[in-house]
Formats: structure tokens, C-alpha cells, sequence
């Protein structure tokens, strides 16, 4: 998923948040006792999640090619003893581990990087690269997946460890693709549920650029609609210093690129959220040559169908506006429904809700609007599993002091700069999941 490089967490936590005070059900788990037990596990398994956390970082691997990262986490869970079946949709695993009668749970983390270089200067940092689009690009974990990864890890080896305080079936999957917005459909589209179960529910978390020790949560819409455009502005080339002779592509994606913009400044209503931002633009071959056509490749994110239509509508007129004007020939215009919008379950949030608020006190955040963000686990939610999909926070509290004093962003998601700090932020990721699951499987 896209995301920028700023102090907003992945969940949007400068949006206003308010700690409410939890209802009498929470008493019905001891959750300061849960807590602790989860915790006795983690002390005693963390050197070897840090260890973990550590090599899926340094060995990233992009969307559908995690050959390597599947197998890492295929063995990590037979270990555990989950029964697992890899190759679910290409490269996704799932893993199944049967505790008695009771609920089907679902609990997903993603396996994939994004085709970027890191520069966080980390020991451990990635130097990996893979082939993305017909070209070496570097890869890296600047999504947080690597985290996420770690923390599902380490909530199988908590739920096991406690399996006397909880009944059912768990069903971990190891989703593909998510930053293309494609692994959870060809899960799905493998016949997910029809071979393993269709699940009662599910929970996801997510970690972003806010404080670690953070739990963030909302019922109803939590992200974005996305979807993926691709403009291919074709031109005539020729010698660059004979411009006059020739129609330049490069001219009309720079001005597309600036033009667009104006649909979302002048043309949408700016107390609704929407955005268009072009990622990458390909074209020419050396600096004195004039090519015959730019590729560009962005994304637009909008919570509501309406504003959706209305930019999109924008965005096709300027990019036909901008071609008129150079007079060239008709330009590609693609654009592609990705991401749908995450929406949680409010029975599920709200039983998960005084758990979390327990736990972590004022540091679990009820989120009051929905993040920029798109994911693609909401096909599991539209393909009929009621879910919660919670954030966490992974940044030094003084890193993001230090930043908001010196008036500057903390790198967030997505940016080459994103530096989790492994703990507390994997401790937290599984205090918060197995709380969730034990909560919700309680005997």
C-alpha cells in the first residue's frame, strides 16, 4: 500500500482520538493476567523473533516472488505445530492449528516488499533486489510487513503456549501481494475457504510512523478505496536539440503531472478526502533524445463513490486536455479498481475495544475518521468474514519529539527512512493479537 513520508501513522493518528472507558464485559477476561502470560512467552521467545524479524528484513522479497519468505515462515509454523500448506495462491501459505470445538479464526499478516531502496543505515538493512516491471530495482520492507510477519509468528507461538485458555481453530495465513493489491483475491480465487473453512471472523494488524506501545482501532471504515492509473503519452522523437520537429512526451506528462492536481485543488469538494499522486514516470532512453512516449503510473484514493467518479472524470479530461494541446497523437489511459475499503466489524471492535483499553491503557486509541492508506484485506472482509483490522505503533516516542520540535516529518511508511524499532513494536503486535484472539476464543 501507498503511503507518504510524513508523521502520520499508517492509521492516521493525527486524526482527534478519544480513550473511552471500557464496559463491564471486559471483566469476563482476565486481561492483566493474559497479558502477563503472553508476556512469559515473549521473554522467552523473543531473542529468537528479534533473529527472525532481522532476516526477513535484510531479505525482502516483492509480490508473488516470495519463494523464500513463505518457506521461512512455512518452517517457523510447523515448528510451532501448525499444520501448513504452502503454494495458496502462487506463493501464500496457511497454517491450521485445532484446539477443540469452537470458532474458525482467521489471522492474516502479508510477505511482501516494496521495488525501493532502503537508506535507514540499519545493520541489518536490505540490499536485496529483485526484477520489478523488466527491471533490477532494489527491494525493501518499508512497508512494515517484515514486522507484521515477526508478530504473527510470535501471537501462533503465544496462542499455542496458552491453548488451555482458548477453544477453536486458528487459520494463520501468509498473504502474497498485498502491495499490488492482488494476493488476497488469489488466495481467495484457490479456494481459500472452500479447501481450509470458511472463517467466523478475522483480525489483521497493520504498524505505522506513531509511537510504539500504541494500539489504534476503529469500528466501520477504516481505509481508502485505491485505485491504479497508467498514462502512456505518446509524441514524436527525435534529436533534442531539434525539439520543433519532433512532439514531446515528456512536456506533456510534466504538465499532466502539475495539471491534474487541479481537479483535486478546484473540482472536488474539499471537506471530502480524495487524492491523486503519480509515483513513476518512464520515458527516454539518454538525455538528447526526444522519445516517442512516457509512461506514467500512479494512484487515487477516495473514501466515497461520488468523489471517486468526480476525480476520475478529472483526471481523464486533463489527461486527453494536456495531449490536444501539444497535438499528439491519443494517449493510453488505464486506470484499475484496486484496493476496497477496509470496513471493521463493530460487534467484534467493540468486544476487542475494553480489552485493548486494559491492556494498554491511554495508549490504545480509538481512531475517530479513517486513514489514506488502501489494503487488499478487505476481499476477505467482502468475501464474507467479519473482521478487525487494528494498528500499532513503531517509532521511538523521542525520534517523533525530536522531529515535531525541529518541525520535520517522521519517516512513515513507504519512505526509505521507515525504521521500526523491533521492540517493544513485535512485543506490542503480540500482546495486542493474542489478547484479541484469546478474547474472542475464550472458553
Amino acid at each position: 500500500m501507498s503511503s507518504v513520508q510524513s508523521s502520520i501513522s499508517w492509521l492516521g493518528l493525527t486524526m482527534a482520538a478519544a480513550v473511552l472507558a471500557a464496559p463491564s464485559f471486559a471483566q469476563a477476561l482476565n486481561v492483566p493476567a493474559t497479558k502477563a502470560a503472553v508476556d512469559a512467552v515473549l521473554d522467552r521467545e523473543y531473542p529468537h523473533l528479534d533473529a527472525l524479524y532481522k532476516d526477513i528484513h535484510a531479505h525482502p522479497e516483492l509480490g508473488f516472488q516470495e519463494v523464500q519468505t513463505a518457506a521461512k515462515l512455512a518452517k517457523e509454523m510447523r515448528a510451532i505445530g501448525f499444520e501448513v500448506t504452502e503454494h495458496v495462491g502462487q506463493t501464500g501459505i496457511v497454517a491450521i492449528y485445532k484446539n477443540g470445538p469452537g470458532p474458525l479464526v482467521l489471522v492474516r499478516t502479508e510477505l511482501d516488499a516494496l521495488p525501493m531502496e532502503e537508506k535507514t543505515g540499519l545493520p541489518y538493512a536490505s540490499r536485496a533486489k529483485a526484477t520489478y516491471q523488466g527491471r533490477e530495482t532494489f527491494v525493501a520492507h518499508s512497508c512494515g510487513h517484515d514486522i507484521h510477519m515477526t508478530a504473527w509468528v510470535g501471537t501462533a507461538k503465544a496462542m499455542v503456549a496458552m491453548k488451555d485458555k482458548w477453544h477453536g481453530t486458528l487459520m494463520f495465513i501468509g498473504q502474497p501481494a498485498e502491495e499490488i493489491i492482488g494476493g488476497a483475491s488469489a488466495m481467495l480465487a484457490d479456494h481459500l475457504f472452500e479447501r481450509f473453512g470458511k472463517p467466523d471472523m478475522g483480525f489483521a494488524l497493520h504498524s505505522g510512523a506513531n509511537a510504539y506501545g500504541e494500539v489504534t482501532y476503529k469500528s466501520g471504515v477504516l481505509t481508502s478505496n485505491a485505485d491504479t492509473l497508467h498514462i502512456a503519452f505518446r509524441g514524436r522523437g527525435g534529436h533534442g536539440s531539434m525539439p520543433s520537429i519532433t512532439i514531446d512526451p515528456v512536456l506533456e506528462a510534466a504538465r499532466f503531472v502539475v495539471d491534474m492536481q487541479s481537479v483535486v485543488s478546484r473540482e472536488k469538494d474539499p471537506s471530502q478526502f480524495g487524492v491523486v499522486t503519480i509515483g513513476s514516470i518512464q520515458a527516454g532512453s539518454a538525455g538528447n533524445i526526444i522519445p516517442d512516449h512516457a509512461d506514467l503510473y500512479g494512484t487515487m484514493r477516495s473514501y466515497d463513490t461520488n468523489v471517486r467518479e468526480h476525480m476520475m472524470d478529472g483526471v481523464k479530461r486533463t489527461v486527453k486536455a494536456v495531449a490536444d494541446m501539444a497535438g499528439a497523437p491519443e494517449p493510453l489511459f488505464e486506470i484499475t479498481e484496486s484496493g476496497k475499503a477496509v470496513v471493521n466489524d463493530a460487534a467484534i471492535t467493540e468486544k476487542a475495544a475494553p480489552v485493548f483499553q486494559a491492556a494498554f491503557g491511554a495508549k490504545a486509541i480509538r481512531l475517530t475518521a479513517p486513514s489514506a492508506p488502501s489494503e487488499d484485506y478487505s476481499e476477505f472482509i467482502i468475501a464474507g468474514v467479519p473482521s478487525l483490522f487494528f494498528g500499532i505503533g513503531a517509532i521511538d516516542p523521542k525520534t517523533i519529539a525530536e522531529a515535531k520540535a525541529a518541525g520535520k516529518p517522521v519517516a512513515a511508511n513507504h519512505s526509505p527512512y521507515f525504521a521500526p524499532v523491533p521492540e517493544p513494536t513485535i512485543r506490542t503486535g503480540v500482546e495486542a493479537m493474542s489478547l484479541a484472539l484469546i478474547n474472542a476464543m475464550s472458553k
